[in-house]
C-alpha cells in the first residue's frame, strides 16, 4: 500500500521543476547565451587556450543564470498580462501553478548565484554589465517601458543586445568596438523581430492593455517601420566585414540573410497577412542565428 506514495512525490517534484525551468524562458536564454558565446570567441584572436575555454564555460553558465533570473522576474511581474494572452497563458505564474513568493525567490537565487559566479570566476566588469542587463530588462523594460510607450521594444532592446558585449568583456575584460558593432546589430534587429510578432498577435496585446506599435499606430504604420528597420539592419550587418572583424564568407552570408529578411518585410508591407507576419517573425530568428554562426565559422577559417 505504501508503494504508490514515493512515485506520486517524484512525479510532483518533476512537475514543479519543469515549472521553474519554464520560468527561465529556455529558448530565449539559449539565444542569449549563444550570442554571448560568439562575443567570447571573437574576443580571442586565434584558437582559445585552456584558460579561455574555462572562463568561457563559467561565463556562459553565469550569464545563463542571470538571464534566467530576469526571465523569471518578467513572468512574475507580467502574470496578469500573460494570463490574457494565448501565447503566454501557459506560463506557470499566469496559471497560478507557482506563487509570487516562489517565483521571486527563484529569480533572486538565480541572479545571486550567477552574479557571484561571474564576479569570482570571470571578472567584475562582466558581472556588473550582466547585472545591469538584468535591471534593464526586468525593471526598466518590463515594469516601466512596456506598459507606457509603443517605443518600449526600441528602448528596451538595449538590454537584449547586450549578450555579445558580455561575452567580449568576459574574455578581454573591456568593451571594444567589435563588441559594440555586435550590440548594434542585435539592437536594430529587435524592433522588426518583435513588431512582426505583434502584428499577428495584435488582439492579444490590445486585450492585455499593452501599447505595442500595432495597437497604438495601426497595422500599416507598423509594417512600414518593420521594412525601414530591415534596411538599417542590412547596413549594420555589413559592419563586421567593413571593420575587419570578418571575411568574405561572413559577408556572403550576411548579404544573403539580410536580403531574405528585407524581402519578407517588403512583402509584408505590400500585402499583409497573419501567415506572412508569422513567417517574417520566424525568419528573423533564422536571420540572427545564421548571422552569428557565420561570424563564428568565418573567425576560424578566415
Amino acid at each position: 500500500m505504501s508503494t504508490p506514495v514515493p512515485v506520486q512525490r517524484s512525479t510532483s517534484t518533476a512537475s514543479v521543476l519543469r515549472q521553474f525551468y519554464a520560468l527561465t524562458k529556455p529558448r530565449v536564454v539559449q539565444l542569449i547565451v549563444f550570442c554571448a558565446f560568439i562575443g567570447m570567441v571573437l574576443a580571442v584572436p586565434g584558437v582559445p587556450g585552456w584558460v579561455e575555454v574555462q572562463r568561457a564555460v563559467l561565463a556562459c553558465v553565469g550569464i545563463w543564470l542571470v538571464a534566467g533570473a530576469a526571465a523569471a522576474f518578467n513572468c512574475l511581474v507580467e502574470k496578469g498580462i500573460d494570463a490574457k494572452m494565448k501565447r503566454t497563458a501557459w506560463r506557470p505564474t499566469a496559471r497560478g501553478q507557482l506563487s509570487d513568493r516562489q517565483a521571486l525567490i527563484f529569480s533572486a537565487f538565480l541572479c545571486a548565484a550567477g552574479s557571484a559566479l561571474l564576479w569570482f570566476t570571470v571578472n567584475p566588469l562582466t558581472m556588473w554589465l550582466t547585472f545591469a542587463t538584468f535591471v534593464g530588462y526586468a525593471v526598466i523594460y518590463t515594469v516601466i517601458l512596456k506598459p507606457l510607450t509603443p517605443q518600449n521594444i526600441v528602448i528596451g532592446g538595449a538590454s537584449g543586445a547586450m549578450p555579445p558585449v558580455l561575452g567580449w568583456a568576459a574574455i578581454r575584460g573591456d568593451v571594444g568596438p567589435e563588441a559594440l558593432i555586435l550590440f548594434l546589430i542585435i539592437f536594430l534587429w529587435t524592433p522588426p523581430h518583435f513588431w512582426a510578432l505583434a502584428l499577428y498577435r495584435v488582439e492579444d496585446y490590445r486585450k492585455a492593455g499593452l501599447p505595442m506599435l500595432p495597437v497604438t499606430h495601426g497595422n500599416e504604420f507598423t509594417r512600414l517601420q518593420v521594412l525601414l528597420y530591415t534596411f538599417i539592419l542590412f547596413a549594420a550587418c555589413l559592419m563586421p566585414f567593413i571593420y575587419g572583424m570578418s571575411g568574405w564568407l561572413y559577408l556572403a552570408v550576411a548579404v544573403g540573410v539580410s536580403i531574405g529578411f528585407t524581402g519578407y518585410a517588403f512583402a509584408l508591407w505590400r500585402n499583409y497577412s497573419d501567415q506572412l507576419a508569422r513567417k517574417t517573425f520566424r525568419f528573423s530568428l533564422i536571420h540572427l542565428s545564421v548571422l552569428f554562426a557565420a561570424l563564428l565559422v568565418d573567425h576560424y577559417i578566415g
